[in-house]
Formats: structure tokens, sequence, C-alpha cells
């Protein structure tokens, strides 16, 4: 890469980090919050539905405006924001309607990210598979430590620490933009598939796809550290037999998920080298189909056998995006990168937030034990509209 691609990466990267940091904190804290709450685990799990409902819907109109006044200032705004909520949910921890509010802000304001940045690497970024790759590393990296340092923290100082560090840590993001204050990106450098109609049609139905996928996402994500902290008793135990019982079962939970995570990151680079290689249609469809027997699978095991399948599922689910990325910035136009992205994550983080309500649901009727498997549907579903995908496409590369 040029220097001006990795100039661009430096600033977006941290940005895609924090993204998923914000958004990974809740559910690693979840079971800790239902008693310091004294709430269920479902209408605890109820109170982060705004925070990944607003997370997502207000991607189109936040890539509207990235489009019309660029990346670097509404990602500015991002920091600030998401900060500020970070701040205000440290304070009101206590009060259901306090933390509420201040989990939706900082949906609202992480929702920035994904259509600012990814815009910016689609336009800009000559190698767009490698540097969606180095960019989703990044954000597998927030997914992996925000679990982890939720955990470490929670347990250390208490859940009010927690998103005081959250507060602190996207402050910090504005004195990285203030540094590269004198960098500029040039124009867009790609002719991404034109403006025909026959590209928005194809780009509908990868919207489609996407929107599922985004249910299978958020899904995963908001159960893995309650399923590893009820499902996985003799890891717990020979962890805290290790550590003469000061670790507790969420911080074990927590260090599984990070550890996953962190797994995944060799995901987005598989991905990437794949995009980068190959078509990438079917290079889509394989990532998404062999997440499936994985899913269903993971209602029959525990402990070990329930870390290495949820390890293969995630590998897949998040070694994609890459892939998916590209596909993105390949089927519409340069001008048009940041609202095509907006519309992406309207669907997969706005719609995949119904994903808390279809995991409540399954846990509060089902158990637990049968939420990836309903997870599992949806992707058969999803690989199905893969297929559409493929059958309405000329062979699409990086």
């Amino acid at each position: 890469m040029n220097s001006r691609d990795r100039n661009i990466l430096s600033i977006t990267c941290y940005g895609h980090f924090l993204s998923h940091f914000n958004m990974l904190v809740f559910p690693a804290i979840l079971l800790p919050l239902s008693g310091r709450l004294d709430m269920s685990l479902a209408d605890t799990l109820d109170l982060g539905f705004w925070m990944y409902l607003l997370f997502g819907i207000t991607a189109l109109p936040w890539g509207m405006l990235a489009d019309r006044i660029g990346a670097r200032p509404i990602l500015g705004l991002f920091y600030l924001g998401a900060g500020c909520c970070g701040l205000v949910a440290a304070m009101g921890l206590d009060s259901p309607v306090t933390l509420k509010l201040a989990l939706a802000g900082i949906g609202l304001f992480s929702g920035i990210y994904h259509p600012a940045g990814l815009g910016w690497i689609a336009c800009c970024v000559s190698r767009t598979s490698a540097g969606m790759a180095v960019n989703g590393m990044f954000g597998n990296l927030g997914l992996a430590m925000g679990p982890l340092l939720a955990g470490l923290v929670n347990w250390l100082w208490g859940a009010g620490a927690v998103y005081g560090g959250l507060g602190l840590l996207n402050l910090a993001g504005l004195a990285l933009l203030w540094r590269s204050r004198h960098q500029a990106c040039g124009a867009a450098t790609h002719n991404a598939g034109g403006t025909s109609v026959a590209s928005w049609r194809r780009f509908s139905v990868l919207l489609v796809v996407m929107m599922l996928g985004g249910i299978v996402y958020r899904g995963s994500t908001v159960i893995l550290p309650s399923l590893f902290e009820l499902r996985t008793p003799h890891i717990y135990q020979m962890v805290a037999g290790l550590s003469a019982g000061r670790i507790s079962g969420n911080v074990t939970a927590t260090l599984l998920t990070s550890a996953l995570y962190l797994v995944g990151m060799l995901g987005q680079y598989a991905g990437g080298r794949v995009g980068e290689r190959f078509d990438l249609r079917p290079g889509y469809l394989v990532f998404h189909l062999l997440t499936v027997p994985a899913a269903f699978a993971m209602a029959l095991v525990t402990d070990l056998p329930l870390v290495l399948l949820a390890t293969v599922h995630s590998f897949f689910l998040l070694g994609m995006q890459p892939i998916e990325n590209t596909l993105v910035a390949r089927l519409t136009p340069p001008s048009m990168h940041s609202m095509a992205f907006g519309m992406k994550f309207v669907l997969t983080f706005g719609v995949g937030s119904l994903a808390v309500k279809l995991v409540r649901t399954v846990a509060a009727g089902r158990g637990i034990d049968m939420v990836f498997p309903a997870l599992g549907l949806v992707s058969i579903l999803l690989v199905c509209c893969i297929l559409v995908l493929i059958r309405v496409t000329p062979p699409i590369r990086s």
C-alpha cells in the first residue's frame, strides 16, 4: 500500500476498533448488570435494544452526511458523542431509564463509523479488499477487547468503571483526528460498477443478504458471553483452580469470548486474501455456508467442544466481511460509497438489532441452548439469497 493508503487506515482502524468495542461492552457485563439492577437476564438485555437499533438505522443519514461533508468531521462527532454518552452511562448505572438512554446515545454516535470509515476506504484506498481486511482486523480487535476489558474492569472496579473507561477511549479519538488534521485524502480512485439500474438491482439482492447476515452477527455477539458463562462449567472450574478461586465465571466467559474474536482476526485476513485472489461471489457463499453446521452443533455440546464450534462459526462469519464490503464497493458508484455503506448498515445493524428480540424470545421460550440453531436457520435462508446474487451478477473481482 502507498503512504496515502496507510494514512487513511491509521485513522479508520481506531474508529473501527471503537465502534465494535462500544457495542460489545454491554453483553460482556450483562449478568452482573442483571444482579445489580435486580432484573431478569431477558429484561436487562432489552435495555440495549435501542443502542443496537440506532447503531444500525442511523447509518444511512450518517452516510449521506459523510458523502456531503467528508469523513473526518463526522468521525469527530462520533468520538465526542459516544465518549460523552459513555460517561453518562457510568454515572447512571443504577437507573434503568438513564442507562437505557445513555446506551441509546452510544449506539447513535457509534453508527457514524461504518458508512463514513468504510466509504473512505472504498473510495480512496488503492487495494480495496486488502484495506477492508486490515480495517476489519481492527474491528475484530474491538470485538475481542470489548468483552475482555469489560470483564476484567468489572471484576476489579465495577460496571461504573467499565463505562467510564469506554467514554475516555472514545474521547481520545479526538486527539488522533487533531494530529492528522493536515493530512487529506485525494479524490475517489475506483470505477465501482457504474450507476446503471442493473447494478442497483444487483445491489438490492446483496442488501437482503446483508440484512440476514446482520441478524446472525448481532444475535451471536449478544449471547456468546452469557452462553459461555452458563455452559462451560468445567472450563471455569479449571480456571478457578489455577487462580485459587480469584477469577469469576464472568471473567472466564469474557476471556473465552475475546479469544474467539482474536481468532476471528485470522478470518478477516483469510477473507481479504480470498477477496483479492478469486471471484468475490463464490468466496462469499462458502464463508457463510460453513457457519451453518457449526451453529446447529453448538446446541449439542458444552465446554471445550462448544468453544471450538463457536470459534469456527465466528471465523467464517467475521471472515466474510472484507469480501462483503468489497462487493458493496464494486456494485455502487464511488460518489455514493458512504451512502451505500449506510444502506448496508441500516439493514445489518438496524434490522439486525431485531436479533436482540429474537434471542430474548428463543432464550425465554426454548432455552439459551437453542439460540444458535435459530440463527443457523437464518443462515440457511441467507445462503439461498447468495445463490440468487450469483445468478444475477457477472463475475466480480476486487
